[in-house]
């Protein structure tokens, strides 16, 4: 953006400066603003740095789990995985549905046990997300809730939301958390959704589970996401509900003291 001063007729024009006046701004949002122009077209850095986003958006949908990866962390030797009834990714995309119910055989393999919650890790719409932030959100709500009977985690791939109440009912929990990657942007590729649902049931509405979304590394910091589910995971047990009915009043975290910590 070039400025300059008006001047009289006959005074010398000043020297013009160039400036950014949208760059004090750019430290609040990840959103691509005030971006320049070269004639009628974007300057080449924006649009290559468009074209770079939108391949990490669409590498984010097709890149497939670490299943094997995520199993071999030290202390979850106990996990298990299961798919849904879509059996390859184009298959997933065109048909939601499918990804909200157990494959026969992954039904067949989940044991009925006496638990308090279930945590399911899925890949959902961003593997990504789900391969760097879900084992540590596990590994955090384990040491916030020491005194609850916790399953094995759950990798569930071809993965919907809805999944996490067939897998509950089949195991026996009483709460599902499912920790799954979220529809990727042009902003962020990696964002881990986190829903929690009381007494889940196969066809459950949305209307009956809480959300917290944007857990990622420029959003909401693990251990900020752990505390508020933690929260809602206790408010939820004494209540005997989650989604509509359950509101989130949990004390404010501040997260730039957390990021400090963090780094």
């Amino acid at each position: 953006m070039t400025h300059y001063t008006p001047r009289r007729p006959g005074q010398v024009a000043p020297q013009q400066t160039q400036g950014d006046d949208w760059q004090p701004l750019r430290q609040f949002t990840r959103a691509r603003i005030g971006l320049g122009r070269s004639g009628d077209a974007l300057k080449t850095p924006d649009v290559l740095a468009f074209q770079a986003a939108h391949a990490r958006a669409r590498d984010a949908v097709h890149t497939p789990l670490d299943v094997q990866g995520m199993m071999q962390t030290p202390g979850l030797e106990d996990a298990l995985h299961v798919g849904s009834r879509a059996p390859d990714r184009p298959t997933y995309l065109r048909r939601p549905d499918l990804g909200r119910r157990l494959s026969d055989a992954s039904l067949a393999m989940l044991e009925k046990g006496d638990w308090d919650v279930v945590f399911v890790a899925g890949d959902g719409l961003s593997a990504t997300a789900t391969q760097e932030g879900a084992i540590a959100l596990f590994e955090a709500m384990r040491e916030r809730l020491s005194d609850w009977r916790i399953a094995p985690l759950v990798i569930a791939t071809q993965a919907r939301v809805a999944l996490g109440d067939d897998i509950a009912q089949a195991m026996g929990a009483r709460m599902v958390v499912v920790m799954i990657g979220e529809r990727p942007g042009l902003s962020v590729a990696n964002s881990l959704g986190i829903y929690l649902t009381y007494a889940p049931y196969v066809g459950c509405p949305d209307s009956a589970r809480n959300c917290i979304s944007n857990m990622h590394p420029h959003g909401l910091p693990v251990p900020v996401a752990a505390d508020k589910l933690a929260w809602l995971m206790r408010e939820a047990r004494h209540l005997k509900l989650t989604g509509v009915g359950l509101k989130d009043a949990a004390p404010e975290t501040d997260v730039i003291e957390v990021e400090k910590k963090l780094t």
